[in-house]
């Protein structure tokens, strides 16, 4: 068995084509994060992969809807989202499907 701790992973991503990671893998990425009130993340779109959201804990704002506890929230590829958290202490938990390098466009 090994450890690990969520603080030695950049913005909590744990496995996907990327490094450091756990699991190095083209197939997905799975990204666990907490959020502090009105840590922003601005609308962008992933032109090859759909992506899940669920809120652990807290609630945030998407595309101007609230969601909460246990909502999960499926963004497929090419539908544009931004991301607020509306609590600190927000936790998510984020799995892209495919994992690919620079997927991620920002859209006004």
């Amino acid at each position: 068995m090994k450890t690990y701790n969520l603080n030695d992973f950049i913005g909590g991503w744990v496995a996907g084509d990327f490094d450091p990671t756990i699991i190095k893998t083209k197939d997905f990425e799975v990204s666990v994060k907490r959020y502090k009130e009105g840590e922003y993340q601005e609308k962008h779109v992933h032109k090859q992969a759909d992506e899940i959201s669920i809120i652990v804990q807290g609630s945030a704002r998407m595309n101007g809807k609230t969601y909460k506890q246990d909502d999960i929230i499926l963004m497929p590829k090419g539908e544009a989202t931004d991301f607020y958290p509306l609590e600190d202490g927000t936790i998510t938990c984020v799995i892209k499907t495919p994992s690919v390098k620079g997927d991620k466009f920002l859209v006004e």
